[in-house]
């Protein structure tokens, strides 16, 4: 199952962290007994009054601070849950009027951000999930390569990969096959949200393959050939379906792709 930090401990803002964590240790409990896991915790920066202006790249100091507040939480949260996973969806990190931030600042105060939670938690692994726009206008860290590129700014670029979502790489005029591609190419591509999107417009977090069949062929057919979630890394390598994307396909090939047999045919061999 895949969490928001405050799907798993309602409520956090008004507790203490050792509250948090007994809370979520109470939530491990009920997965262990139906034989569920989490992927990853991420933090809720979108909804809060203090991060309307951004969390991370907030224009106030304290605001900002909120937000890196619920990132160290997210982190106890999702050990106490069983995983190392943190997922960044940086919703609000950018700026609704392009004069009002410096982009400078923005970027080196997400990296701050990535490097507090990767020396907060030393195994942690940070999964970002990038748009380039919606709810905020002007995205400081809007594609995979933007993700990527402050990554390797961080205390430890090995522990920073991407999870890529299928309309938020159409948002950005981008191929989400190819995105996921290139993620797949550098060892990055820790997770997947396969939906569909028609167009640069809002995010429309439609099924997958009911806007584009094709688009959604070359999706499957890209992780397919390269034996994603069969890499060795299966811990790391998740697939989940928006907009019902909560749950994970764990048999992916044998749940996705059985329809689609003949593709073995150009698939190519293990090495």
């Amino acid at each position: 199952m895949q969490f928001h930090d405050d799907d798993a401990v309602p409520d956090m803002n008004n507790m203490t962290e050792k509250q948090i964590i007994d809370y979520a240790k109470d939530v491990k409990a009920m997965l262990d007994k139906y034989g569920l896991f989490a992927e990853f915790v991420a933090p809720r920066l979108w909804f809060d009054k203090r991060t309307n202006d951004g969390g991370f790249t907030a224009s106030r100091k304290e605001d900002r601070e909120f937000a890196q507040w619920r990132a160290r939480r997210s982190c106890d949260i999702a050990k106490a849950l069983g995983t190392n996973k943190i997922q960044l969806w940086l919703a609000r990190e950018g700026t609704l009027c392009a004069e009002g931030k410096n982009p400078v600042e923005m970027t080196l105060q997400l990296r701050d951000a990535f490097n507090d939670i990767l020396t907060y938690r030393d195994d942690a692994l940070i999964l970002v999930e990038p748009k380039p726009n919606e709810p905020i206008d002007r995205s400081i860290c809007g594609t995979a390569g933007h993700a990527l590129a402050v990554g390797a700014y961080t205390v430890d670029p090995n522990r920073v990969g991407l999870c890529i979502e299928s309309a938020h790489s159409i948002l950005a005029g981008l191929d989400p096959a190819n995105d996921m591609g290139f993620a797949l190419a550098l060892n990055k591509l820790w997770g997947v949200h396969l939906n569909d999107q028609n167009g640069c417009r809002y995010d429309q977090d439609k099924a997958f393959g009911v806007d584009n069949l094709r688009n959604a062929f070359n999706q499957v057919k890209v992780l397919y050939e390269n034996n994603f979630g069969d890499r060795g890394n299966f811990e790391a390598e998740r697939v989940g379906f928006e907009p019902t994307a909560h749950c994970c396909v764990t048999g992916f090939q044998d749940q996705l792709l059985k329809p689609l047999g003949h593709l073995s045919e150009c698939r190519p061999p293990k090495p």
